[in-house]
């Protein structure tokens, strides 16, 4: 498909969504260039399938800090034309992804504990 050009068909409209997360990534100040690669070698959809389910990613938890989790990867998924493209399952994935991030701004990750001081 030409740049520029919009299609009818929900996979190829959110392939493009998926590209354009890299430029709207870039905008706000951080490039996921192996996100771009991914989508691009294994197209947008079949790569939303595959990281959904794959801890530890740092996108959308720099999209939380940034207060902009509604351009993610996930809350793309659950746009309603693009959610036949996608299982009960890998949607449940994403909605419980923005959620927790959103709590806890982690995932698969350790996060520093307070620890009492022995004198």
């Amino acid at each position: 498909m030409k740049p520029g050009a919009r299609s009818n068909h929900p996979q190829e409209q959110f392939h493009l969504a998926m590209l354009a997360l890299y430029d709207t990534c870039a905008g706000l100040g951080f490039r996921p260039v192996l996100f771009r690669r991914y989508v691009i070698l294994n197209g947008g959809v079949a790569a939303a399938k595959e990281l959904v389910f794959k801890p530890g990613t740092t996108g959308l938890e720099r999209l939380i800090d940034l207060g902009r989790s509604e351009v993610s990867m996930e809350a793309t998924m659950l746009r309603s034309e693009f959610q036949p493209l996608f299982t009960a399952g890998e949607l449940k994935e994403a909605r419980e992804r923005l959620a927790s991030a959103n709590r806890t701004r982690s995932r698969g990750r350790l996060t520093a504990q307070p620890t009492e001081r022995r004198s």
